[in-house]
């Protein structure tokens, strides 16, 4: 019975950790300001999100960390490609060029 306690107090507790933050911006509304710092950082956050998804798949290979990944090499090539040239269409064709070549031409 007390195992059972300790579940539904660990429920409500979850419940409470995600719902008090998220709520807090409802109920304050706009007599609430983030800091200036603060609005500025977290205009990074959804790039942050997306790298955080996308970077495990592209530097590991099978589980592993491999340099001589495909994938990783695709990656720096638009890297390059993006920080050269503002077309938001380069970076993509660069590095789809780059694993076709390297996958299908050169057999990695």
């Amino acid at each position: 019975m007390i195992e059972g306690v300790w579940l539904w107090v660990t429920f409500a507790l979850i419940a409470l950790a995600t719902h008090l933050p998220r709520g807090s911006f409802i109920v304050a509304g706009s007599r609430a300001r983030l800091p200036a710092t603060l609005q500025r950082a977290l205009r990074y956050a959804p790039a942050a999100a997306l790298s955080a998804l996308v970077m495990p798949d592209v530097v590991l290979e099978g589980g592993e960390l491999d340099p001589l990944n495909p994938k990783l090499a695709a990656a720096l090539a638009v890297l390059l490609i993006a920080a050269r040239w503002r077309n938001p269409w380069l970076p993509f064709i660069a590095g789809m060029g780059v694993l076709l070549l390297l996958r299908k031409g050169l057999g990695w």
